[in-house]
């Protein structure tokens, strides 16, 4: 992938193979992203096609970002979440599935880690939207807290803030349920 000022540089002047590279780049980890939060494909490919479509809409009226495309896009596509939240509740939130075991994972194995998942997506709906956010971005989407910073436009200290209070709201959820 080109210098990412250069690929700027190159898409706001419309280049075709430029635009072309961005898409290849982000719409794949846009669309997991969108799935991971609203958890049905049409909506994420929706979400997908309406985050470039606003990306170009901004690029041509010379309002695109000058820095930080990733982060410009990942913001986009959390606006365009934030506001299908707002038409309707949030639904459960997918983790994905994988298991690291051998050959033949034990079957007891393959429950208890099922049962888990489900308890951790469970507590993770009961997040605030901005700290399943920072959640999703840190842990899921593997994103660092300064890019997590550029995607919600709030400063690192905030960003860091969220995420401790998601994890402690994420520990006391979980505990409470060992104690039920």
């Amino acid at each position: 992938m080109s210098d990412e000022s250069t690929l700027l540089q190159r898409a706001r002047e419309f280049d075709e193979q430029a635009l072309a590279e961005i898409y290849d780049t982000y719409s794949p980890k846009l669309y997991r992203y969108a799935l991971r939060l609203l958890a049905d494909e049409d909506l994420a490919e929706e979400c997908v096609a309406e985050t470039f479509s606003r990306f170009l809409r901004a690029m041509r009226n010379g309002i695109g970002p000058q820095q930080h495309l990733q982060a410009y896009l990942y913001r986009v596509a959390h606006n365009w979440i934030t506001d299908t939240f707002r038409r309707q509740p949030p639904p459960s939130i997918p983790l994905e599935y994988s298991l690291q075991a051998g050959n033949d994972p034990d079957p007891s194995d393959m429950v208890s880690e099922r049962i888990e998942q489900e308890r951790v997506r469970m507590a993770v709906r009961l997040l605030t939207p901005e700290q399943r956010q920072v959640v999703i971005l840190r842990f899921i989407e593997d994103m660092q807290n300064q890019e997590i910073a550029a995607v919600l436009d709030k400063p690192i200290g905030a960003v860091k803030a969220l995420q401790h209070r998601a994890l402690s709201a994420l520990r006391r959820i979980l505990d409470m349920e060992i104690e039920s």
